[in-house]
């Protein structure tokens, strides 16, 4: 076997691959003499069938499998010995009337090469690296809700503006019939608060379903609808009401602070505002190094320019999906993806030039990381390093499991070093801002 390359440009080459009998025969003709001894062909004893039968009805087909696979196997051995950085895989060059017959059999193979550029992780243009804040507004609004929620309830005869009212929305021509709990600081209508307020259990008010609510998705959830009927409904339904109660704020106590955050961590109101602080703070720095990675990649793939083979790819695309896709959808698709296929190769070269590997020891600690925080969501806040281990090893053991955590620490290595070498510039905001900013 003989395998030769022809470079066509920096992007494009030819490998030519020639087979000739003594590469392929031996293997042809033990296959077809185990078809001869277990062949059962009529008029024939088993075992007995002429080696030109078997050779007229087999022979092609086996032949053809054998240098197929031969010319698998060669091929990818070629290209790593050459050490050739390849974009998608080789693409048989079309050859009409191939003769199987001949002595030496000829093969070409197109391939699309990764182009060769740099990336300067010292990016020119500043980018924004935002600090979340938790402002004093939001610590007193978080203060709120916890007494709100750890308060009691307590009985009431009337409505009044703060209060919870059970009851059941009802609209026949919508077919509405939902038992649900309104609490009145949550309607955004005045004429809403206003019909309820001094109403009791068994009243019956009627309430407009355009802008009832401060949040529009509050709506689906209260007349038991899905969220595109909700949007659209523009009506009036009824509401009976059942039960009254008004919540009473919890105070601000040591029994509440080791509720919240166990025996003795929290002892003052001004450390509950700096617990609720820090907590806060590290769920938004999730967001701003997301945010960071994203404008970061979108930057070096702004930035770092280079070709790509485009024609090859747009025919790789075409030849090797599901279905055969024509010449114009094959373009389609190939505008689809391209943006993250320059990314791969930007992201591919980040990771080599800087030597960044995800070693076995890490990714299991960053495993228990991400195990030790969700049971604190289940509130086993000190789980033992034994049991972290024991869940660590049955994760792991989960090779999609392995991939998933494996990109995410690479994410994580990745922005680590972005924060180390880019240009970044610190912003502070808060919480509010930079949703306003980032989200508009």
């Amino acid at each position: 076997m003989n395998i030769t390359k022809e470079q066509i440009d920096d992007l494009n080459a030819v490998v030519k691959v020639a087979i000739t009998k003594e590469d392929y025969q031996d293997k042809v003709d033990t296959i077809l003499k185990d078809y001869k001894k277990q062949s059962n062909i009529p008029g024939f004893r088993k075992g007995q069938v002429p080696m030109g039968l078997i050779k007229k009805q087999y022979g092609k087909a086996v032949l053809v499998d054998e240098v197929n696979k031969l010319l698998q196997d060669n091929l990818n051995k070629y290209l790593t010995e050459e050490k050739l950085d390849v974009l998608g895989n080789p693409l048989p060059k079309q050859q009409d009337n191939f003769d199987w017959d001949q002595d030496e059999l000829a093969f070409e193979f197109e391939l699309g090469l990764a182009p060769n550029f740099e990336v300067s992780l010292k990016t020119k243009k500043a980018i924004t690296q935002y600090k979340i804040v938790a402002d004093k507004k939001m610590i007193d609004e978080q203060v709120e809700r916890i007494q709100k929620q750890y308060g009691k309830l307590v009985t009431k005869d009337v409505v009044s503006k703060n209060d919870e009212v059970s009851g059941t929305f009802t609209n026949e021509a919508e077919e509405i019939d939902n038992k649900t709990l309104l609490e009145t600081d949550k309607l955004k209508s005045k004429k809403a608060l206003d019909a309820l307020k001094g109403k009791k259990v068994g009243d019956v008010v009627t309430l407009k379903t355009k802008g009832l609510f401060t949040e529009d998705h509050m709506l689906s959830s209260a007349l038991g609808v899905d969220k595109q009927k909700a949007e659209a409904l523009d009506t009036e339904v009824t509401f009976t009401i059942s039960e009254i109660n008004e919540r009473e704020a919890a105070e601000l106590n040591q029994e509440l602070f080791d509720k919240l955050f166990g025996p003795d961590s929290v002892k003052t109101e001004k450390e509950l505002k700096e617990r609720i602080k820090e907590d806060s703070e590290k769920q938004f720095e999730q967001q701003s190094d997301q945010k960071l990675l994203n404008d970061v990649t979108e930057y070096f793939i702004d930035n770092t320019k280079f070709e790509l083979p485009t024609g090859f790819l747009t025919k790789w695309i075409q030849m090797t999906g599901e279905e055969p896709l024509s010449e114009e959808q094959a373009v389609e698709e190939y505008a689809k993806s391209e943006k993250g296929l320059r990314y791969q190769l930007i992201e591919g070269k980040i990771i080599r030039d800087n030597e960044l590997q995800v070693q076995f020891d890490e990714l299991k600690e960053f495993s228990k990381g991400f195990i030790r925080s969700q049971m604190a969501q289940f509130g086993q806040l000190d789980p033992k390093e034994e049991e972290l281990d024991s869940i660590a090893a049955r994760v792991l053991g989960n090779q999609d499991e392995v991939k998933r955590l494996s990109e995410q620490l690479m994410s994580q290595k990745l922005l680590n070093l972005y924060k180390e070498k880019a240009n970044l510039k610190t912003k502070e905001v808060t919480y509010e801002n930079f949703v306003k900013e980032v989200y508009g």
